[in-house]
């Protein structure tokens, strides 16, 4: 990468990790929240070209979100096959990665020009670089800040496991589902088939397993993860030095520090339930949790998938409250422009905060990206 022509790149960058430090404010830890769409038509079709008014077009199967370096807010649809960017003050969509045709080609070339497979979630390293994974190729691909190549970094189509300790582009994931990145240059892959969670080295390009042994088992609270059970993890989200970690099989929450290897667990009994509101954390349940962000301040926001809830922990209290979503039996679309709690929902997974402490939700079965707010 050219220092000089990425400079904005880095410098937009450097301002989203100052808002997302400020992100959680306590605004969003003590006020009600609202919801409204913010993109998606409501209905499944093909992506056009040249893009459009974001609530007038298809997002077809929304999963990640995630706000990029230029403070935009990056959509997966696996739905389109296509990563999708959302200029908020404009309120305009346009597609960023995969041709809308369903498959694995286009490496070298621009991104917008490629064949993806179901990209599930989307990150940016410090430099503005874009990384998503591909779940149904089972490979992680990464878009540049500068040329807008995109190259695959990590597996390829054939689901296994292999790689470990060795080049990451010889590597083989299970369906693959979440990624997060450090500080530090290492991309963190949630290798949900295989039951680990597993650590490339953006530098070297080599690739180890840090939790997880295969074994459908829960980890040991206390414990180092790395060799033992971790029983699909499913959403990870880096703070500091601290990776979130959702277990969609184990319905919990758990927290790996990046520099000891501990592990420890935060949330959720590992039975599934839709319990536990307004007391401690580690006494709820969850039915598969399929998104996690975190803030700064301490705040942990957990998609609940199929309680159709969005949940959030107060790991300063330890106390779990439920902010948007009316209940496991209130599954469809309802409650725009209102209070969140009464909103209805369909299979949400991905989620993202803002630096104003908003929080964007991928709405999945609704084909919408919906916004809580304050």
């Amino acid at each position: 990468m050219t220092p000089i022509r990425c400079l904005s790149a880095i410098l937009l960058m450097t301002l989203s990790v100052l808002d997302a430090i400020a992100a959680g404010a306590d605004s969003t830890r003590h006020s009600p929240l609202l919801v409204e769409t913010v993109a998606g038509s409501g209905q499944a079709g093909e992506f056009p070209a040249a893009g459009g008014p974001a609530l007038g077009v298809p997002v077809a199967l929304p999963f990640g979100v995630e706000i990029g370096p230029d403070r935009a807010l990056y959509i997966t649809s696996i739905g389109q096959h296509r990563v999708l960017r959302l200029d908020t003050s404009r309120g305009e969509i346009s597609s960023v990665a995969g041709s809308g045709i369903k498959g694995y080609a286009g490496d070298g070339g621009p991104a917008s020009q490629a064949r993806l497979n179901e990209p599930y979630e989307v990150r940016f390293d410090r430099e503005g670089n874009m990384f998503f994974v591909e779940m149904q190729n089972h490979l992680i691909r990464r878009v540049d800040a500068c040329d807008k190549s995109i190259s695959t970094v990590a597996g390829d189509p054939e689901a296994g496991f292999a790689g470990d300790d060795g080049p990451a582009i010889q590597a083989r994931f299970r369906q693959p589902h979440s990624i997060a990145l450090d500080e530090r240059g290492f991309l963190y892959v949630a290798d949900i088939g295989n039951h680990r969670i597993r650590r490339i080295d953006t530098r070297s390009h080599t690739i180890t397993s840090i939790a997880g042994d295969g074994k459908r088992e829960l980890p040991h609270d206390g414990g180092t993860a790395r060799g033992q059970p971790i029983l699909g993890p499913r959403a990870l989200a880096i703070v500091g030095r601290t990776l979130w970690i959702a277990l969609r099989e184990g319905n919990s929450v758990w927290r790996l520090d990046l520099d000891s290897g501990v592990i420890r667990h935060v949330a959720g009994t590992g039975a599934a339930g839709d319990g536990g509101d307004g007391g401690p954390a580690l006494s709820a349940t969850f039915n598969g949790p399929k998104g996690i962000a975190a803030t700064a301040d301490g705040l942990v926001y957990v998609v609940d998938s199929e309680n159709q809830a969005i949940r959030r922990i107060d790991t300063t209290s330890g106390v779990i409250q439920t902010v948007a979503g009316s209940g496991p039996t209130a599954r469809g679309f309802a409650g725009e422009n209102g209070p969140a709690l009464a909103a209805q929902f369909d299979r949400p997974h991905g989620i993202c905060v803002a630096r104003d402490g908003g929080v964007y939700l991928g709405d999945t079965n609704n084909h919408r990206v919906r916004w809580l707010h304050p």
